[in-house]
């Protein structure tokens, strides 16, 4: 029974907030990850011990009378209320684990309270843009985490929003049919392809140009946080062979002779202008375009961007249009997850 005592009470501890917080801050050191890894081991074996210490036992407190046996404790004397502020200092996943312990762990990680904490700042604008605004009003906190989790079209099911399921950061996705392309109208020069490697099942494929210039432009309502742009791009046509999939590199042409320009702007005054030289074949390619920063939660940013090549001295072909993706700067390495 002392056992017992003393592992609620070091658990206690922890729900005190008595030891430094389960999540470190992002950018993960080194140091941080070993913390997050020893604390979050640290508590399933607490949690481990007292269910074996307790079903251990269980034929001893069998043989003690009934006022012996109700003065023991166990894991579900530990109020719920404390299990809250636990589980709020864990990631959404850790969350749902926990939620497997007791009773009282699933109330507790089915709570509005704990969920709320993971929502992003702006879920409500979400909410309004991708759920019925009357399910929304039924629907809890976890309830909503989850349904943002998945892939969310709006807009004519031209652009698409989702939570990153661990952090709860939003990522936005943009087809090309959202997207100004010059000449897009004439099939001379552009046409669309039906293919299994994008996202939104099509893309946009030039076969000839002079001028190539294709923009975006959105007005969205973005957490605070570092966000960056990127198109995704690939030189080749996308076809199918046999089940099989191919690229077909015939028609592209004129790309090493002028870099491409990309531009970035937006209504907080930054900008960002870079050239990059389009060289790889067959692959898709993840280009940044720029990054910006949120500073102000609850006012939707406007950003406008652009990726240019309008050298008339050349004709460029072969160049396929996927999508533009707005997200998270730290996400930039993981955009090929995402696709």
């Amino acid at each position: 029974e002392n056992g017992n005592t003393f592992f609620i009470f070091i658990l206690s501890s922890i729900l005190l907030h008595t030891l430094p917080p389960l999540l470190p801050l992002r950018p993960f050191s080194p140091n941080s990850l070993l913390i997050l890894f020893l604390q979050q081991r640290f508590i399933f074996s607490i949690i481990s011990f007292m269910g074996s210490s307790v079903s251990s036992t269980s034929s001893n407190i069998r043989e003690k009378d009934d006022s012996s046996s109700s003065s023991r404790t166990s894991l579900g004397d530990i109020p719920e209320s404390c299990i809250s502020s636990l589980l709020m200092n864990l990631d959404p996943p850790n969350i749902c684990k926990l939620a497997r312990v007791n009773r009282a762990f699933h109330r507790a990680s089915s709570s509005d309270f704990v969920w709320e904490s993971k929502l992003p700042s702006c879920y409500k604008f979400l909410a309004s843009k991708v759920l019925d605004e009357e399910s929304v009003s039924t629907m809890t906190k976890k309830e909503i985490y989850t349904k943002l989790c998945r892939r969310n079209l709006f807009d004519g099911d031209t652009k698409e929003v989702l939570l990153e399921k661990c952090s709860g950061q939003v990522c936005l996705f943009m087809s090309s049919k959202s997207l100004k392309i010059t000449g897009i109208d004439d099939r001379r020069y552009w046409i669309y392809i039906p293919t299994e490697e994008s996202r939104f099942k099509n893309v946009a494929y030039l076969q000839q140009m002079w001028w190539v210039e294709v923009a975006g432009e959105l007005e969205f309502l973005f957490p605070v946080g570092s966000y960056s742009v990127t198109f995704r791009l690939k030189l080749g046509k996308p076809l199918k062979r046999l089940g099989r999939r191919v690229c077909n590199v015939d028609q592209v042409h004129g790309w090493d002779v002028k870099p491409i320009r990309f531009k970035l702007t937006t209504s907080n005054d930054e900008c960002s202008i870079s050239e990059c030289y389009l060289n790889e074949l067959g692959e898709w390619v993840y280009y940044h375009v720029g990054d910006f920063v949120v500073v102000k939660p609850n006012e939707p940013m406007k950003i406008k961007f652009s990726l240019a090549q309008i050298d008339c001295t050349h004709t460029k072909g072969g160049l396929c249009v996927d999508s533009a993706i707005i997200c998270p700067s730290e996400f930039r390495e993981r955009l090929k997850h995402f696709s």
